[in-house]
């Protein structure tokens, strides 16, 4: 099976290693990238073959190639645009998330996929990890009652990452709730199977500002062997920009407020300056008989009773990529490259993770609730 990728970066060439292990029937047959004389270079490492071809345009490889399955993985600004071009195909397609950075691009997407339902896995690994699958199980059983509240967190260990790396430009990403949240955001609707009808949010700037010189990196800065942040101390080489200068991008953390159509409510809140074993990422649901809450960086699962002195504690392993997550989506493109119409996290849960996300972002700039609903005054604005 033939596999062409849109914008071969980091986080793709990791899951398009993952698909060619679910299945050596697969191999990657083209590649679309500005960079493609230096991924040619460097296609010994990458475990390219030797007949892979390179196009210009997405629209060149898709006129001229036989593909069983495409890949996007360009940065997050491109996802839409890139998709718009496969969708019409019918080809089986993996996309990377967000699936949009703003609510034009989100409505353009909604509106070609509803035209073009292609097969598509979006890549949220964390719904389809063991821990998740073992919270959905318990709640599904009815152990705790149906879920009336949900607390959730991300205190992210890594977060220089969006302060020192070409994600700190804003235009990339889209900020932070698009960047982290809708994970997050989309796992707890997977668990709760219930869609979300308000969301309001406030996200902070407190740690990652200043007023150094637009561009600086630690290299030339005068501060590099004292800041905590440089590379001297972080000793991650891609984290090169000074994380203090004017022009960092991106709240350093931020909250949501999320209402569902029975009418409970859940609580998020991201926070990318915590270091070290301060990093944590999951949440708890509860219900009337009982609460179950896990954490993904310790593999841990907990079920207390309310009624009765009891506490269940399950431990899992929680595997590379994504917590196991990653293979589990391979898999899925893989069924679908085959003829399977059903995939692990479709575009419409992407879709609606990316609108939950854009409405948490626009209830912060405004100080509003917003309604999570798409806005068709989008639909044919002009891009």
């Amino acid at each position: 099976m033939k596999i062409g990728i849109i914008g071969f970066g980091g986080r793709i060439q990791g899951v398009a290693k993952d698909t060619l292990r679910q299945d050596p029937a697969c191999r990657i047959a083209a590649i679309v990238d500005p960079r493609h004389e230096a991924i040619k270079a460097d296609s010994e490492r990458l475990g390219l073959r030797d007949d892979v071809r390179f196009y210009g345009s997405a629209e060149e490889m898709l006129d001229r190639e036989q593909l069983d399955g495409v890949m996007i993985g360009t940065r997050c600004s491109g996802h839409t645009e890139q998709a718009l071009k496969v969708l019409p195909t019918g080809l089986p397609l993996f996309l990377e998330k967000p699936v949009s950075t703003n609510m034009p691009d989100l409505m353009r997407l909604k509106a070609s996929w509803e035209a073009n339902p292609s097969p598509t896995v979006v890549s949220f690994p964390l719904r389809v990890t063991s821990i998740v699958q073992l919270v959905k199980e318990i709640i599904d059983s009815g152990k705790i009652g149906t879920v009336e509240h949900v607390q959730a967190i991300n205190n992210v260990p890594y977060g220089g990452v969006y302060f020192q790396n070409w994600y700190r430009d804003e235009n990339e990403t889209g900020g932070l709730f698009l960047q982290k949240a809708t994970h997050d955001f989309d796992y707890i609707n997977y668990v709760l199977g219930m869609k979300p009808v308000s969301v309001c949010a406030m996200i902070s700037k407190q740690i990652f500002k200043g007023d150094k010189p637009a561009g600086l990196k630690c290299v030339d800065c005068d501060s590099k062997r004292t800041c905590p942040d440089s590379i001297l101390n972080t000793k991650v080489s891609s984290w090169e920009y000074c994380a203090y200068a004017e022009d960092t991008g991106n709240e350093d953390s931020g909250s949501a407020l999320i209402r569902y159509e029975s009418g409970m409510h859940a609580s998020y809140s991201q926070n990318f300056f915590v270091r070290n074993d301060a990093g944590a990422r999951g949440a708890r649901f509860m219900g009337y008989k009982g609460t179950v809450e896990f954490d993904f960086n310790t593999g841990i699962v907990k079920v207390y009773m309310h009624h009765t002195p009891r506490v269940e504690t399950y431990e899992l392993k929680g595997g590379d990529g994504h917590f196991g997550g990653d293979d589990t989506l391979a898999a899925s493109f893989v069924e679908l490259m085959k003829g399977s119409k059903s995939s692990v996290c479709s575009l419409e849960d992407g879709l609606n993770s990316a609108l939950l996300c854009l409405k948490a972002k626009e209830s912060a700039l405004t100080g509003q609730f917003q309604a999570v609903e798409f806005d068709n005054q989008y639909v044919l604005a002009p891009k």
